[in-house]
């Protein structure tokens, strides 16, 4: 089932990197997740393929891989479509498969945008609006943000903080 609001959040402190809740996910099978640059551990993606999930994150511009194999007939706007494998030491243990390098070209914005994914399935054009969509979710918390109004915090302790930020997102 689709839905427009998120299945699963976490409430950390700020000084928390975001990619840490990555590990506290329960990821279901055939289900796809998207993520941002700051979420590309590859230990937790490969947990993603391992349980049968897919995964779209946007590539850091650091990458360090080798091409397996190019596809090369593309759709307009796909600059490559790629099997690659890690070759940095530790990344290639974390991950030891070979997986999808996609190159993107955003007309709209004038960005390129490079995604990595286990979806061997989909079309690159695919791989590519299931990151658009992701924007939904950031436009939810932008959203959030302007209309969850707290005013007063009943209890300051963190079960009770986050105990009201739920309520306040559930209504």
């Amino acid at each position: 089932i689709e839905a427009q609001v998120p299945a699963f959040y976490t409430v950390t402190t700020a000084s928390k990197h975001d990619s840490t809740a990555m590990s506290s996910i329960h990821y279901e099978p055939n289900a796809y997740y998207i993520f941002d640059r700051a979420y590309d551990s590859f230990k937790e993606l490969y947990r993603i393929h391992l349980t049968d999930s897919f995964f779209v994150v946007r590539a850091k511009t650091n990458l360090k891989y080798k091409t397996v194999k190019w596809k090369r007939r593309m759709p307009r706007n796909i600059m490559t479509d790629a099997e690659v494998k890690l070759t940095g030491y530790l990344s290639e243990k974390k991950y030891p498969e070979s997986f999808r390098l996609v190159r993107y070209y955003d007309e709209e914005d004038d960005r390129e945008f490079t995604f990595l994914t286990n979806a061997k399935q989909l079309s690159a054009l695919d791989v590519a609006n299931l990151y658009k969509k992701r924007w939904l979710i950031e436009l939810f918390f932008k959203w959030l943000k302007q209309h969850l109004k707290i005013k007063k915090f009943w209890g300051t302790t963190e079960n009770a903080v986050r105990i009201q930020i739920s309520v306040a997102i559930i209504t």
